[in-house]
């Protein structure tokens, strides 16, 4: 079994989010044209969490949705894509799309997401909001919120844990 170590543990991630959300607010004096738009798989639970924060900051409730990139990932086959799981029941046009990741490397995901949102409506704006940056960029994306950057290697693999899938809250990095 790979060496893992714990990066990031539950109370730190909790505030981490919380900085996260206060940020939000901050550069959206606009809530109210403010959605979020989870990633699947553990990004939308982070949206979920930030929501909630959001609301307690401001007592304004932001439309979560849940999107499914795997239709417009550039490395898999039809074949390989299932259905498409996205779900956002609210109108994105000329709203203000914050993106929630758990994990930003190389960028292909969250181009993918770019492009699987667009078919959903044009929004005023994309903003990327991700736990974890660990470098190493394939595309010039960055993130506008980023919980911590940790630098890795290409032979490590970098996980977010969470209660809602896991049973348990924290980051970890591995060997590969």
């Amino acid at each position: 079994m790979a060496e893992k170590s714990v990066v990031m543990e539950e109370s730190e991630i909790k505030t981490t989010l919380t900085r996260i959300a206060h940020e939000i607010v901050e550069r959206n004096p606009s809530l109210k044209e403010v959605v979020l738009v989870g990633i699947i798989t553990r990004g939308v639970p982070l949206a979920r969490r930030l929501a909630k924060k959001i609301k307690n900051i401001s007592e304004i409730s932001l439309p979560v949705g849940v999107l499914d990139v795997t239709t417009h990932r550039d490395d898999l086959t039809q074949a390989q894509v299932v259905a498409d799981e996205t779900k956002i029941p609210f109108d994105i046009e000329n709203k203000a799309v914050i993106l929630i990741d758990d994990v930003i490397y190389h960028g292909r995901t969250v181009r993918a997401a770019m492009d699987a949102l667009i078919h959903h409506g044009r929004p005023k704006s994309i903003q990327l909001a991700v736990l974890v940056d660990r470098g190493h960029r394939e595309f010039p994306i960055h993130s506008d919120y980023v919980g911590r950057k940790i630098p890795t290697s290409s032979k490590e693999e970098v996980r977010l844990h969470v209660k809602e899938l896991d049973d348990v809250d924290e980051v970890i990095v591995k060997a590969i």
